[in-house]
């Protein structure tokens, strides 16, 4: 099965710059979208970012010009990039993969998720 592991998470001062990483691991064939989420303690998951190979990169409004996902194959990591942070930005991060081509920002659209990693923006 795919797994993912983040890092990256933090503390960061507003209007700085966090870069999360998610380690992938497992069948290819199983994670052809990523996608990044975030969960604000009381509130449901939002979708933050997703990558997928047709469209390319799809953002929610709150983080566009702001945020940018990624990935390197060599190094098999998805990354996102965190600039310009707000204090509004704070909550879990977790990373998600599908196997088939997606570019929702749907959390039920993807099956695979990494455990998360704190993000905290003050």
């Amino acid at each position: 099965h795919v797994q993912l592991v983040e890092s990256g998470g933090g503390t960061a001062q507003i209007g700085g710059t966090l870069r999360l990483t998610c380690l992938i691991s497992g069948p290819t064939h199983l994670r052809n979208s990523y996608a990044w989420f975030r969960q604000i303690p009381g509130k449901a998951r939002e979708g933050v970012a997703v990558l997928d190979r047709i469209v390319g990169t799809t953002y929610v409004d709150s983080v566009k010009g702001r945020f940018t996902i990624s990935e390197d194959n060599a190094k098999a990591s998805l990354y996102l990039q965190m600039n310009d942070l707000k204090v509004e930005d704070t909550g879990v991060y977790y990373c998600a993969a599908v196997s088939f081509l997606c570019h929702t920002l749907s959390d039920a659209d993807f099956g695979y998720w990494g455990q998360g990693t704190q993000v905290t923006v003050s």
